[in-house]
């Protein structure tokens, strides 16, 4: 198996698809792994070279404890893209996993060729993520996987396939909650708000319409007002949006990112 040891981390990834086609980097959200990402392979894997990652202290990921940095993610990616031979490539990403790439777009501009910011935001709660941190540090994944369970996937969703429910919730319960509170620090402690302006590189931000988390209002507004030359798409999602409209999802990022 692929690992990447960076910085008291070793990350795991997965390289899939045509050598020919253009790279595509997929980022998961805090508390899954890449397997957030399998409903849209078969789609993406007919027009991209797919670089999955398990973000530091998620999936097969091991990493030592203590808060992680926007900074500190992004150069995680950027390491497992040198080790798989890309240079330039196009970043999708799922809540945290958008936010790191708004850091790879800021910090590499060269590299990132196009963003697709799925379910997220430049700016959240940090006394709310800090109580989170706290709980998760003090009495383990059990302590918070109710009030994720209900953001992440819509009622809707938990009602007609309980079993997709249960797969997302014993992952997070399984996970290490020392990596959920690294990177729940570093969602806590970011500071894209007021940099995203000076992102260049074309950016689709996808926003779902049953998502209480990073809703459009108040997040995803935000994303499109700051960022210059952004565009929005809202699609019947909660904040798992892979999970619950893989499809849409699909149909919307590939030629946005074949571009």
């Amino acid at each position: 198996m692929p690992f990447t040891s960076v910085a008291g981390a070793r990350i795991y990834w997965k390289l899939e698809g045509s050598e020919g086609a253009s790279p595509l980097i997929l980022l998961n959200s805090i508390g899954t792994d890449m397997d957030l990402w399998e409903p849209l392979l078969p789609a993406l894997r007919q027009h991209f070279l797919l670089l999955r990652i398990d973000t530091r202290g998620h999936g097969a990921s091991p990493a030592e404890p203590g808060d992680f940095a926007m900074a500190l993610l992004a150069r995680d990616v950027l390491a497992v893209a040198h080790d798989a031979g890309i240079g330039r490539f196009a970043v999708a990403g799922v809540s945290l996993g958008g936010m790191i790439a708004m850091e790879l777009a800021l910090r590499r501009p060269e590299q990132v060729r196009a963003l697709a910011l799925v379910c997220t935001s430049a700016t959240m709660d940090a006394g709310s993520w800090d109580d989170r941190i706290a709980k998760v540090r003090g009495q383990g994944m059990a302590a918070i996987v109710d009030l994720a369970m209900g953001r992440f996937l819509s009622a809707q969703t938990q009602e007609g396939d309980p079993a997709l429910y249960e797969t997302i919730a014993r992952g997070l319960l399984s996970m290490d909650p020392q990596g959920y509170a690294g990177c729940g620090a570093a969602i806590r402690d970011m500071d894209l708000a007021g940099r995203i302006s000076a992102i260049r590189c074309p950016t689709l931000i996808v926003t779902g319409t049953r998502d209480s988390s990073t809703p459009f209002e108040g997040h995803g507004e935000q994303l499109l007002a700051r960022i210059p030359g952004a565009s929005h798409l809202a699609i019947a999602a909660a904040h798992l949006a892979p999970l619950e409209a893989p499809d849409a999802l699909a149909a919307a990022l590939i030629p946005f990112l074949e571009c």
